[in-house]
């Protein structure tokens, strides 16, 4: 899927701070995104503010289209395509479980859902429908990690920040 593009939208979001970037994939140098690395990036400090929720996510969407505007200028072929980290027990449907007490509002409820948020505001990235992940930042620190450990059986992640976090992992044989 990423084959033909340079980059996608990466977001790390935590009780202090919201971290948005551009995270060029560098497939021509190793198509396992081993050499992936950051490109453009904005942080926005929001636990100096306490600011809504509705406030926080019109301040990450601002972020996401200016970061689609730099990337554009630079000439970078955008995915469609937005990966978030967020605290919390993420369930399947995009809405937070519990574990986002951290965040700024009420993050943690079933009637709240931030990739469905995020694909209404930007609902195509390069002519083509945007498609928005959210995960545990936790298990993406992990996730992130993957291309690195082909040589061990087992890894595991632990999160320090405003709140603890952590994930195991398990390379199967094939």
């Amino acid at each position: 899927m990423l084959k033909a593009h340079d980059a996608i939208l990466a977001v790390d979001i935590g009780g202090t701070n919201i971290r948005a970037g551009v995270v060029c994939v560098k497939l021509e140098d190793a198509d396992d995104l081993s050499k992936a690395d950051i490109g453009q990036f904005e942080l926005w400090r929001h636990g100096d503010e306490k600011p809504s929720r509705d406030e926080a996510i019109d301040s990450l969407i601002g972020m996401l289209k200016r970061l689609i505007k730099a990337a554009k200028k630079d000439k970078l072929e955008l995915a469609p395509v937005i990966g978030i980290g967020c605290p919390g027990r993420i369930d399947a449907n995009g809405s937070i479980e519990a574990g986002g007490q951290n965040l700024p509002g009420n993050w943690e409820s079933s009637a709240f859902n931030l990739p469905a948020r995020l694909h209404e505001a930007i609902p195509e990235i390069g002519g083509s429908e945007t498609t928005v992940f959210m995960h545990n930042d936790a298990v993406v620190q992990g996730l992130s990690e993957a291309p690195f450990m082909h040589d061990v059986e087992t890894w595991a992640a632990f999160t320090i920040g405003t709140g603890l976090g952590n994930a195991l992992y398990n390379n199967r044989k094939d």
